[in-house]
């Protein structure tokens, strides 16, 4: 099981401008967790829709298992699963009835649906809100519906873009607990700009920046070369406004003692006091996304 990205891009034409939303993207994904991290604007989405057969792109080809996605046409609709930022649905329709009608469109008999959605309602904490109007639940909820259609055919490949936008900190934990379960003989792609979504969690990571792919690697091998580059120190308060000017502010913690405990991108030098601390995916990730 293996989708290859060979040297895909998408271009965008309006009458004065062409604008590359992403660029010569070659990557191989297996079985496994692979976080797709960038800021808001990167190209993280466009790559999404195109991995998912729904944009053709302009350059390259995208192949599963070796054969090219346009060419397996219902076979390969048949095996992923695919969470958009926005997804759509009727209304009128109460949790239960959209659930079942895509199971419908996935091609599910009457006794799969009924088995795969009274699963995923108890997985994702939904058995109390079946019978009512998705309309009337909260952005959580209308989320944890999203993720259980995109489970409902069991897919072999799974594709999320900003899953858990409106989750709060305890349906997030539950959420990547169920994806570390799931990926363990499946493919699941994640995009995002939460970090923590994916530190712990992914087997693999593509960082991509305006377009294009900066680096990949496990958290670990990214992490590593921020190596003698994080540090944490105490300072007044009123230190805080020159110091962040100086450095890369990543954490801003008051102490109980009125003090202030500073996490930084810098040097040992910026300022005498500070500690070097082992480094994490989100000091990365602010390095390379200076402005989010």
């Amino acid at each position: 099981m293996e989708l290859t990205l060979e040297h895909v891009s998408k271009q965008f034409k309006d009458k004065k401008n062409v604008r590359k939303a992403v660029d010569d993207v070659s990557l191989q994904l297996k079985p496994g967790v692979w976080g797709l991290l960038g800021a808001n604007g990167s190209g993280k989405t466009t790559l999404m829709r195109m991995i998912c057969g729904i944009m053709k792109p302009t350059a390259g080809r995208i192949c599963y298992d070796g054969v090219a996605i346009d060419l397996l046409g219902d076979t390969y609709r048949d095996v992923i699963g695919y969470l958009p930022q926005e997804f759509g649905f009727y209304p009128e329709f109460t949790v239960q009835q959209y659930l079942e009608y895509i199971s419908a469109l996935k091609g599910l008999t009457d006794r799969q649906a009924h088995q795969k959605i009274d699963e995923l309602l108890t997985r994702l904490s939904l058995e109390e809100v079946r019978k009512k109007k998705i309309t009337k639940l909260s952005g959580g909820m209308k989320r944890r519906v999203g993720i259980g259609q995109a489970l409902l055919n069991d897919p072999e490949f799974l594709v999320l873009d900003e899953p858990t936008s409106g989750l709060d900190p305890g349906e997030r934990i539950r959420f990547r607990n169920l994806l570390s379960e799931f990926a363990h003989d499946r493919i699941v792609l994640i995009s995002t700009h939460i970090v923590s979504d994916i530190e712990y969690i992914a087997t693999q990571n593509a960082i991509m920046k305006n377009g294009a792919i900066l680096q990949t690697g496990s958290t670990q091998e990214l992490v590593c070369q921020m190596k003698g580059r994080v540090f944490e120190a105490v300072i007044d308060p009123q230190a805080l406004s020159h110091l962040e000017k100086k450095v890369r502010v990543v954490n801003v913690r008051n102490e109980a003692d009125g003090s202030v405990l500073l996490r930084y991108l810098g040097g040992p030098d910026d300022l005498p006091q500070a500690k070097p601390q082992e480094p994490r995916l989100e000091d990365l990730y602010l390095e390379l996304f200076p402005k989010g």
